[in-house]
């Protein structure tokens, strides 16, 4: 009757070791369930660029200075009046005249005492600048400045300043354009493109472009 006795408690023990769930803890154990690792936090990487490679950085930009392999010199900093920038380790460099590429090239010179072999890339990530403008002036609607972005065209410019007016010669307007330190001229027959759809002379404009609408000859 004993071992009758044993037997039947025995089974009863191990059925209810069975039907515990593996992942709870056994009563009176010390070990804690093992939390996942967390995942690691992505490295800093360049903004998408709102200028073009041949932008002209002036003051009142904002730039974004990331350097490669290094998170802690990488910063974003305004372009001061005076035209200086100041980063990590890169004090009161002239930033104004400059392309982006250029202007990296000589942070990579003064890093280069400190770290090496520093790559440096740079994205004006908000142009506000003079430089970065497109002014329309002459005989349209309302001759102003615009913002320059990427891919602006002589359409858009004339489209966002109301159009030409009655006295316009648009066929006679030109693209006044500074490049490599000389003043160049672009003739576009904007008449011709705004009523014929001429899209040929729907030209890519760059920063710091003058589109001059003369007055037609009496």
């Amino acid at each position: 009757m004993k071992a009758v006795l044993f037997i039947s408690l025995l089974a009863s023990a191990n059925l209810a070791f069975a039907q515990t769930p593996a992942e709870q803890p056994v009563p009176g154990s010390s070990t804690a369930p093992v939390a996942a690792p967390s995942a690691t936090a992505p490295a800093a990487v360049p903004a998408a660029p709102a200028v073009g490679p041949d932008y002209i950085v002036g003051p009142g930009d904002t730039l974004q200075i990331f350097v490669w392999r290094n998170p802690e010199l990488t910063t974003t900093v305004p372009v001061r009046p005076d035209g200086k920038i100041t980063t990590p380790l890169v004090q009161d460099m002239v930033a104004v005249g400059k392309t982006p590429s250029q202007l990296a090239k000589d942070i990579e010179v003064v890093l280069a005492e400190y770290i090496r072999s520093p790559q440096v890339n740079i994205i004006v990530t908000i142009p506000v600048s003079a430089f970065s403008q497109i002014k329309v002036i002459g005989q349209v609607t309302n001759p102003q400045s615009l913002p320059f972005r990427e891919g602006m065209r002589v359409l858009d410019v004339v489209l966002a300043t109301g159009g030409l007016t009655d006295f316009a010669a648009g066929n006679r307007a030109k693209i006044v354009r500074k490049q490599d330190g000389k003043q160049t001229e672009v003739r576009v027959r904007v008449a011709d493109l705004i009523n014929k759809g001429d899209m040929r002379y729907n030209l890519e404009l760059k920063p710091g472009d003058v589109l001059v609408i003369p007055q037609s000859y009496l």
